[in-house]
Formats: C-alpha cells, structure tokens, sequence
C-alpha cells in the first residue's frame, strides 16, 4: 500500500497541472472583464466574489479557521507578497512598460523562486533541474521573441517594478512553503482572500473617489454576464489559492514555481478556443519546450522516489 506522503505528493502534482489549466483558462475570462470595469476594479470585485463565497463556506462549517497561537505576522507578510504586493507592483509596473514586456519578465519567477527556495529552504537541485527551468523560460521566451515583442530598456521605471513583481511572488512561494507547517490551506486561502479584498476595495474607493466617479464603480454590476464572469473568477481566486497552498506543503517551491509556465500554453489553448485567437508554429514549439522543462525539473532530481523533503520553516 502506498504511504500517505507518496499519495500527497502525486496529488499535488497532479493539483500543480490542473492549477495550471485553471489559471491559464481564467486569463481569457480576465480579459473579457476588462470590457465592463478597469483593471483594479475587476480585482476588487473579484475579492469580493472570492471573500463572499469563502465565508458563507466557512459559516456552514466547510473548513475551519483556528488562527488562535499561530505566527499571524508571517501570514500576514505572506498576504502583503501575494495578493497584494504583486498585484500591485504588476498593475503600476504595466503603466510603464507593455503587457509583453510583463510577460517576458514574468517568465523569469521560477528562476527566481528556485535561487530564494535555495538560500532560504536549502532546496537543492541537480545541474539537469536547472536547465529543465532554464528550458521551460526558454520556451516563454521563444514565443514572445517570435512574436515580435522585446525589452525597451528606456522603461526602466517599469521594467524594474515587474523585476520587483517576479521576486515577490518568488519570495511568496518561498514564504508559503514554510508557514504551510502552521496553517491549514484554508486558513491560508481564507486570509489572503480577505486582505486582498480589503485593500483592492480601499484603492478602488480611493480612486474613484479623488475622480469623482464612485457610480463607474458599480456599474457594471448591472450586466449579468459581468456577474457571471466575477463569480466564476471568485471561485478561480479560492481554487487556485487552495491549490497553491497544498501544492506548496507538499512539494518543493522550486518545482512548483516552474508549473507557472504551463499557465502560457492554457491560455494560448483558451484564447484560440475562446478569443478566436490565432495559433502559429512558434507557439506549438514553444510550448514543446516548456512542458518539457516543467517535466524535467520536476523528474530529473536526485533524490529517490518516494523521498519528500519537509518544509522548512523560516525564523
């Protein structure tokens, strides 16, 4: 009989491709909110749908939070990582620089959270590891450059703010992995959806009302198709915030981080089922690369089969 911590660990990964799906999917939908509200406003209302959701769970007696003796400062440092230290440093970031710039940039995490998962975790990855997550940034990068897209080194203001946005999200898979050993998913998912709702309405109250336009700020709420289209995000929010958290008690951050490029070949699927969207040849050769980077970094390790390594915890 398989012991429960093989068992976990193949449900993890298997959690880490379907989180990939989901996310690279929820993209198109992210895009179609934009037709109705700004881009924090869609944030906030999608905290919003996410929070709702989670408390009426949580009412019902779902899960249970107990945050009663725990280390909430870290939590908190967590939720000020992602949701929204990132959110944040990507949406003033892409002021400055444009969304493909974001997306080259972007590729980059995993290598990022696999040097903080090393100096922090002591993650260690074998010389193969590394070049499956050199191949799998490869692969992003392939697709952007065949596209036609690059840096413009004059944006550094932005450029340097999604350089920002990649650390911390690096530092919040980093983070997470370690608090794991003293919150459950839910109470994790539960916080940051909190937070995160809390601060997106503030800026979006913020905003609209330096700009004399608080009635823009519900407007959409009129259109039942952008209804349709928060909660179905709401419930992205809480899956994926699940997922992740699980996924990181279980498995190594360096190897999870590397599943973020999956998300670019969903949403090159999604957007041409959806959107229309034309798919080229570079795309397919792109996405050859990153699946089988993500594969290699995650199977061609060192250690034995069945080995899990324990979060470590950080001080």
């Amino acid at each position: 009989m398989p012991n429960s911590a093989s068992t976990g660990t193949k449900l993890a990964y298997l959690l880490a491709v379907l989180n990939a799906v989901v996310i690279g999917i929820s993209f198109t939908f992210v895009k179609m909110t934009l037709d109705y509200t700004s881009p924090i406003d869609s944030l906030t209302f999608r905290f919003a749908a996410a929070f709702v959701i989670l408390s009426i769970l949580a009412t019902c007696g779902s899960f249970k939070l107990n945050y009663r003796g725990k280390p909430l400062r870290q939590l908190l440092l967590l939720a000020s990582m992602y949701p929204i230290g990132f959110f944040m440093l990507q949406a003033f970031g892409l002021q400055y620089a444009t969304s493909a710039e974001g997306g080259i940039i972007n590729a980059f995490t995993p290598v990022a959270t696999m040097v903080l998962a090393a100096a922090f975790l002591k993650e260690a990855t074998s010389y193969l590891q590394k070049l499956s997550t050199l191949l799998s940034v490869f692969g992003v990068l392939f697709i952007f450059i065949m596209k036609g897209s690059s840096i413009d080194l004059s944006n550094m203001k932005g450029i340097a703010l999604l350089l920002m946005a990649c650390v911390v999200f690096a530092g919040y898979s980093v983070l997470s992995r370690s608090i794991s050993t003293f919150f459950s998913p839910a109470e994790i998912s539960f916080f940051m959806v909190g937070v995160g709702f809390a601060v997106s309405l503030v800026l979006s109250l913020a905003i609209h009302s330096s700009g004399g336009t608080l009635s823009n700020l519900v407007k959409p709420l009129v259109d039942v198709t952008f209804i349709m289209l928060i909660v179905y995000l709401g419930i992205v929010q809480i899956v994926t915030a699940l997922m992740g958290s699980y996924i990181l008690s279980r498995i190594e951050a360096s190897k999870m981080g590397v599943f973020i490029h999956l998300s670019t070949v969903v949403s090159l699927a999604a957007g041409a089922w959806v959107l229309k969207e034309s798919i080229a040849w570079y795309h397919l050769l792109g996405s050859a690369f990153i699946i089988a980077g993500v594969i290699g970094t995650n199977f061609l390790g060192r250690k034995k089969a069945g080995q899990l390594a324990a979060p470590a915890k950080l001080h």
